[in-house]
């Protein structure tokens, strides 16, 4: 664990404390309560800090698991590629912002709640995209490895149509929404990201 902490001490936080606060709000319903995103409360109690600890905490373990190996094939990369200083920014910053949508859409719903580091995993994934997209990232359901910017559109227009239809409980909003301020927040800490992108892809 050392050698995460003195390379990416960030990321390697973020997956501990995310590890933690899940498993204890799993066994501790009004723990979960307290740290879950609730539209409805959020603005009428001023809640505004479960923006940021609904994305340390998850639904089940599968819940959980999905998430964190993603997070682990994806964040610590990026922070060695970043820094710890803009990783941080990215993955805090794009943890409210990924459900800015969904507030504003159940803000008036006192039965939906939302939780998950999804959001700002897509954001993460898609900073890391940014900065190597010849990367070809594997999905579950294809055995080979996908082109990042191929992965990118792909995800998009899934969480797009997903959003849509909402046949599922996902949060597909978040996840789109997350997408878009990791792409938005890179450029926005390091504008010459997209120059290197481009040389990248079209040479």
């Amino acid at each position: 664990m050392q050698p995460f902490l003195e390379t990416t001490p960030a990321a390697s936080i973020v997956f501990v404390i995310t590890l933690i606060l899940s498993f204890a709000a799993l066994s501790a319903p009004a723990l979960m309560d307290r740290l879950i995103l609730h539209p409805y409360s959020l603005l009428r109690e001023r809640r505004y800090y479960t923006l940021i600890t609904s994305g340390f905490i998850h639904a089940d373990a599968g819940h959980l698991l999905f998430n964190m190996l993603s997070f682990f094939f994806f964040a610590f990369a990026l922070e060695r590629i970043v820094g710890t200083a803009q990783f941080a920014i990215t993955y805090l910053v794009s943890l409210a912002l990924s459900d800015i949508s969904t507030i504003v859409k159940h803000k008036d719903n006192p039965n939906y709640r939302s939780l998950g580091a999804s959001g700002a995993i897509a954001a993460v994934i898609f900073s890391f995209i940014i900065y190597e997209p010849q990367t070809r990232i594997s999905l579950f359901l294809i055995p080979i490895g996908v082109p990042a910017p191929i992965f990118a559109v792909l995800y998009v227009a899934y969480s797009y149509f997903s959003a849509r239809r909402q046949y599922d409980n996902v949060n597909h909003e978040a996840h789109l929404f997350g997408a878009v301020s990791g792409v938005v927040l890179t450029l926005l800490l390091d504008p010459d990201a997209f120059a290197g992108f481009y040389t990248q892809v079209f040479g």
